[in-house]
């Protein structure tokens, strides 16, 4: 059972990049699903979240217009689609599933006990 995140990479500024959060050993349909963030020095914050249905997603000011996030169920899958980047996108980003709704989600800590949690992908956005 595990919760794994992917897709990081070396992208320059205004370039794309998608994130993939790919679950197995559980349905991805019953938990709320989050992104976040960690850049060098800086605090982890939340960037997007999707609802269970999927119909609507959530994002943090920073981001949106720029990113989309979007479910597949059929593969088990989130996926961050991240357009037009910037050098302050690069950070380590995570994804996290929960029964938290997004409100809260979003605004949980490292130390939040998640009921699954990937592993971080490194973004890195050049100038």
């Amino acid at each position: 059972v595990q919760l794994q995140a992917s897709g990081g990479g070396l992208v320059q500024a205004g370039g794309s990049l998608r994130l993939s959060c790919t679950a197995s050993g559980f349905s991805l349909d019953y938990y709320y699903i989050a992104w976040f963030r960690q850049a060098p020095g800086k605090e982890r914050e939340g960037v997007s979240c999707i609802i269970m249905s999927g119909s609507s997603a959530f994002y943090a000011d920073p981001v949106k217009g720029r990113f989309t996030m979007y479910r597949d169920d059929a593969k088990n899958t989130v996926y961050l689609q991240m357009n037009s980047l910037r050098p302050e996108d690069t950070a380590v980003y995570d994804c996290a599933a929960d029964s938290s709704p997004c409100g809260m989600l979003l605004n949980t800590k490292r130390d939040y006990r998640y009921d699954y949690r990937g592993q971080g992908t490194l973004v890195t956005v050049s100038s």
